[in-house]
């Protein structure tokens, strides 16, 4: 499995500690930014994951910034992509488990490095588990075709 990861100026120094954690696992990361703590637009760093994620380029994706709530937003514009914001472990665990989902947001503001690296680990040992999840992802899917056809 390979990774992408992808954070604003807020979410920079977690970036760097998820970054080098999921490494120390012996998976690949691909870091598509930022590099230092001048202000960025995070819908840019958004975009530039999420178009990855849906290009099959990777499997999964994380995004960071100052709360997870703005790269979620922006990552889910993306037509394919289902970004899920994790704070707490069930969350982590149920964005995979439940919702399939490709690329997981978190607030660099709201959490602290260790919970965070707890999350990832969840969120990557998740699988999606089909079942009665099956038809709401589809549902997802098909309410994200109807509307990219509509536009």
């Amino acid at each position: 499995m390979k990774i992408i990861i992808g954070a604003d100026n807020l979410g920079y120094d977690l970036k760097e500690i998820v970054k080098t954690h999921i490494e120390s696992k012996g998976i690949e990361v691909v870091d598509v930014g930022v590099y230092d703590k001048k202000p960025v637009d995070y819908p840019d760093v958004a975009l530039a994951v999420a178009k990855r994620i849906a290009n099959n380029e990777f499997e999964r994706g994380i995004l960071i910034c100052g709360t997870g709530i703005g790269m979620a937003i922006a990552a889910n514009k993306v037509p394919g992509v289902r970004a899920a914001q994790c704070h707490d472990i069930y969350s982590a665990e149920r964005a995979r488990k439940s919702n399939n989902a490709q690329i997981m947001t978190m607030g660099a503001v709201v959490i602290g490095p260790e919970l965070a690296k707890k999350l990832v680990d969840v969120w990557l040992e998740s699988e999606f588990q089909g079942g009665r999840s099956i038809p709401k992802v589809k549902k997802i899917n098909d309410i994200d075709s109807r509307c990219r056809k509509s536009v």
